[in-house]
C-alpha cells in the first residue's frame, strides 16, 4: 500500500473523521489487522483562513507547497488535501509536484454523482467553494449542473458556522435544523436531485437520513478513493487536463 500524505487541520475536527474513515476503509478492503500508512501534516487553520480572507492565492500556493514538500520528504506517495476549499490551489500543487499523485476531492465526488445517474445537484460549503469557480466548474466540466443558495446572507451564514462552530467542534441542533431548511429550499426551488456536503465539516452535523435526496459526503468519498488508489485497485475515470 502506498503511503498517504494528508494535509489536515483544515479543520482538525474533519481531520479526525478523515483518519477514522481512511483506516476503516483500508481494513475493509485488506482485512486482518491492516490499517493505512498515513503521514498527517496538521496546519494552523488561522493561517489558512487569513489567506482566504485576503484572496491571496499566490501565498496560499507557497504555504501549501512547503507542506506538500514536507510530506513527500517524509515518504508520502499520494497527497490529499483534507478540505474542499483548499482545492483552490490543487491544480497548482499538481503542477508543482508531478512526482506524486494528488487526488482531487471534486473529481472523486463528481464520479460518485455520475455513478448514481444524477445531473443536477445542490452544493453547500464555504463561501469560497460556493461562490468561486474552482469547484463548480470542475463538476460542470463533467456534465453536472451545480446550484448553490442564491442568498448571500445564507452563504455567509453557512461559511460562518462552518468556521466558528463545526470547525471548532461545536455542534448545535439549531444549526443542523437551519442547514436542513436551506437544503430543502434548494430541493423545492431548484429541483436538485442530490446535495453535495461540500465542506468536510458538514457531514459531522448532517447525516444521509436527514435529507430527502441522496447526499454526497465529500470526506467519505475522498477517503475511499484515496485508499483505493493507495492499494492499486481503482482509477478515476474522469481526468482533468
Amino acid at each position: 500500500m502506498k503511503k498517504i500524505g494528508l494535509v489536515g487541520g483544515i479543520s482538525w475536527t474533519s481531520t479526525l473523521d478523515y483518519y477514522k474513515l481512511i483506516n476503516e476503509y483500508t481494513n475493509q478492503k485488506l482485512g486482518g489487522l491492516h490499517s493505512a500508512e498515513i503521514i498527517i501534516y496538521s496546519i494552523d487553520f488561522d493561517v489558512f483562513e487569513n489567506l482566504l480572507i485576503a484572496y491571496d492565492w499566490e501565498e496560499l500556493e507557497k504555504y501549501f507547497s512547503k507542506i506538500v514538500q514536507n510530506l513527500i520528504n517524509a515518504g508520502a506517495e499520494i497527497i490529499m488535501l483534507g478540505a474542499n476549499t483548499a482545492h483552490i490551489i490543487a491544480d497548482k500543487l499538481t503542477e508543482n509536484f508531478p512526482q506524486v499523485e494528488l487526488i482531487h476531492i471534486a473529481d472523486a465526488t463528481g464520479e460518485k454523482i455520475i455513478s448514481q445517474n444524477l445531473r443536477k445537484v445542490g452544493l453547500l460549503g464555504t463561501k469560497y467553494t460556493m461562490e468561486l469557480d474552482f469547484y463548480k466548474k470542475r463538476l460542470q466540466d463533467m456534465g453536472i449542473d451545480v446550484v448553490v443558495p442564491k442568498s448571500k446572507k445564507i452563504r455567509d451564514y453557512i461559511d460562518y458556522t462552518l468556521g466558528y462552530e463545526l470547525g471548532k467542534g461545536i455542534f448545535k441542533q439549531e444549526t443542523k435544523e437551519e442547514y436542513i431548511k436551506i437544503i430543502n429550499q434548494l430541493i423545492e426551488e431548484e429541483d436538485v436531485e442530490g446535495i453535495i456536503l461540500g465542506c468536510t465539516e458538514i457531514p459531522l452535523i448532517i447525516n444521509e437520513e436527514d435529507l430527502k435526496v441522496p447526499s454526497f459526503n465529500t470526506t467519505k468519498i475522498h477517503s475511499q478513493i484515496v485508499v483505493d488508489k493507495a492499494i492499486g485497485n481503482n482509477q478515476l475515470l474522469y481526468v482533468h487536463k
